[in-house]
C-alpha cells in the first residue's frame, strides 16, 4: 500500500469510531471513571508492552505533566518506567508478574488501571488487570478488534475496530488524547 493508502486506512479506523455512538460512549466513560479516582485521591496507572507501553508513558506523562492547560499535575504513572524494578523482578519471579507486582505493592482501591494491548492477550497486562480486580480498582482496557483476552475483564473496553496493530496503535493515543483532555477540562475549568 501507498503512503496515501496508509492515512486513509488510518482515516479509515477513526470514522469508524466516530460514527459509533456506543464507542464514543465508552470514551466517556472511560473519563468519569479517571475523573472521579482523581477527584477522590486516586492515581491512574498505565501499562501496556512496545509501542503500548510507550502509549502508556505519553499518557502519563500527559496527565502528570501538563496537556493544554498551566495547573498542578495529576497523579498517573506508567508502570514500565522504573527500569531496575523491572529488570529485578522479571528476573526474580518472571516477566509476566512485573505489572502486578508494582501495582501489589504501590496502587490501592480508588486507583484506576488503564491496561494497553492490541491483541488484549499480553500476559502481564492481564495479570496486572487481575491485581487490580483483587484491589477494586476499575480497569480500562484498550485492545484491537476482538479485545481478546481482556474482553469480559474490564469495566469500559475501548477496542479499536482493527486488527492491524499501527492502526489500532494511532486510535489508542487518539482516544487517550481524548480522555487526557476530557480529565483536565473537568478538574480545570
Amino acid at each position: 500500500m501507498d503512503i496515501k493508502g496508509k492515512i486513509e486506512a488510518s482515516i479509515e479506523v477513526k470514522k469508524l469510531i466516530l460514527n459509533d455512538d456506543a464507542f464514543v460512549g465508552n470514551i466517556a466513560k472511560a473519563a468519569e471513571i479517571c475523573i472521579e479516582a482523581l477527584r477522590n485521591g486516586g492515581r491512574i496507572w498505565f501499562c501496556g508492552n512496545g509501542g503500548s507501553a510507550a502509549d502508556a508513558q505519553h499518557l502519563a506523562a500527559e496527565l502528570s505533566g501538563r496537556f493544554y492547560k498551566e495547573r498542578r499535575p495529576l497523579p498517573a504513572e506508567a508502570l514500565h518506567v522504573n527500569a531496575s524494578f523491572m529488570t529485578a523482578v522479571a528476573n526474580d519471579f518472571g516477566f509476566d508478574q512485573t505489572y502486578a507486582r508494582m501495582l501489589r505493592g504501590s496502587a490501592r482501591k480508588g486507583d484506576v488501571l488503564v491496561a494497553i494491548s492490541t491483541s488484549g492477550n499480553s500476559v502481564n497486562v492481564l495479570n496486572a488487570i487481575g491485581e487490580a480486580k483483587l484491589l477494586e480498582m476499575p480497569v480500562i482496557g484498550m485492545t484491537g478488534e476482538t479485545g481478546g483476552r481482556m474482553e469480559n475483564l474490564c469495566k469500559v473496553l475501548l477496542n479499536v475496530p482493527s486488527q492491524d496493530t499501527p492502526r489500532i496503535q494511532e486510535a489508542h493515543i487518539m482516544i487517550g488524547h481524548i480522555i487526557c483532555e476530557q480529565i483536565e477540562n473537568t478538574l480545570f475549568p
